[in-house]
């Protein structure tokens, strides 16, 4: 399986099948195991923010993804474990977990991608996408197509070893037979990008964000798969160093689990409570709270009380008389509005102004006090005057 001589950083006890994990001469099995132990916590930590932040989300429609986001991330992780598998050398246990993994967790991220690319879609044509139950059955069927098409490799490869030889049959099979048993893999990757597309012209600018998450983690993705897929078919036998296969299925492996985290998890975790400026037509609640009637009767009233206490200016005097078979009653004017910072009068100088307009209307005259005469003369001749005779 290894060599004989244990390599520069490795112990005496260590089994050979985990050189490349310790082996300072070959440089790629510790670059890729740091990268991917990297990517371990990584996803880790990203699932805790992801759960802590689903109390603070307003948007339900955003809510609604984030199931599908919290599987993506566990299907990530799986695929940064599964990167040990392609570092250690091979052995039953190793292949078997090469064979059924690898097809597995890429079929469950790119699952989940599909189902978010076709509830942008449904969002635009129809104006609401299923809700978020319908999305995981969706994503969960989608996923269970490749579950059995690999646990169905695994029985049949069981099930052939006549003498228990695991090992043989497992870990027998060429490169081609393992890029073509991953044909529905690639089949989900371009329905990603074929889904992706028309949110691109949604009339919200926060869909059409999604959707170019989705569309540019689909492109990244497939070019990754066209490069390893080239490499491990052609490339290494052109080379002549068919020892490279590892290498190029472990760092396709690790690269394209940090796209599916850089290019779409994070990001919509940074967009989870984030509000849209863009918004048009909110349809699920006002975007304005109700005021109040009061409140609406205190902006609408200092233009009202304006005009209307021009009747009660105390330096107004009425240009026509009202008639008097009309009393006028000193609450006629009171609106019943609430007071507000322009000025108006009280009950109490209601009454009194209306007393001094029905003394004028009636005209009762006032007797002039002598001591208010300025003339100087005597006030007895006008009153002796004004008596009859």
């Amino acid at each position: 399986m290894g060599s004989t001589t244990v390599p520069k950083g490795c112990g005496s006890s260590i089994n050979s099948i985990y050189y490349n994990l310790c082996d300072l001469t070959v440089v790629w099995g510790v670059v890729v195991e740091a990268v991917a132990a990297a990517g371990v916590v990584t996803s880790f930590v990203l699932f805790v923010i992801l759960m802590g932040c689903l109390p603070f989300v307003t948007d339900k429609k955003r809510k609604g993804m984030v199931a599908l986001q919290a599987s993506i991330l566990v299907f990530t992780l799986g695929l940064f474990g599964l990167t040990f598998a392609f570092i250690v050398g091979r052995y039953p246990t190793s292949c078997a977990a090469r064979r059924f993994l690898f097809g597995v967790l890429f079929s469950g991220c790119l699952a989940c991608l599909v189902m978010h690319g076709l509830w942008l879609a449904l969002l635009q044509r129809r104006g609401r996408g299923p809700r978020s139950w319908m999305l995981c059955l969706g994503a969960l069927g989608l996923w269970l197509v490749e579950v059995i098409i690999n646990t169905e490799w695994l029985i049949i490869t069981v099930v052939r070893s006549p003498y228990g030889g695991i090992h043989d049959l497992s870990c027998s099979f060429t490169n081609k037979d393992f890029v073509m048993s991953l044909i529905y893999v690639m089949v989900l990757l371009l329905a990603v990008v074929l889904m992706a597309v028309p949110s691109l012209t949604h009339k919200h600018k926060q869909w059409r964000r999604d959707g170019a998450f989705i569309l540019f983690t689909g492109l990244i993705t497939m070019a990754i798969w066209v490069s390893w897929i080239v490499m491990y078919i052609y490339g290494n036998e052109v080379v002549g160093n068919p020892s490279w296969d590892d290498p190029t299925l472990s760092v396709a492996v690790v690269s394209n689990a940090w796209v599916f985290l850089f290019l779409y998890t994070i990001p919509e975790i940074c967009l989870l409570t984030q509000e849209d400026p863009d918004q048009e037509d909110p349809h699920d609640g006002d975007v304005y709270p109700a005021r109040s009637l009061v409140y609406d009767n205190i902006l609408k009233e200092p233009e009202n009380v304006y005009m209307e206490n021009k009747a009660f200016s105390m330096d107004e005097s009425p240009t026509a008389p009202p008639e008097p078979t009309k009393p006028m009653s000193p609450y006629g004017a009171y609106n019943g509005q609430l007071r507000s910072c322009v000025y108006q009068p009280t009950e109490l100088a209601l009454i009194a102004k209306g007393l001094t307009k029905m003394e004028q209307d009636t005209k009762i005259p006032r007797a002039t006090p002598p001591s208010l005469n300025l003339g100087g003369g005597s006030s007895l001749p006008h009153l002796g005057a004004s008596l009859p005779s």
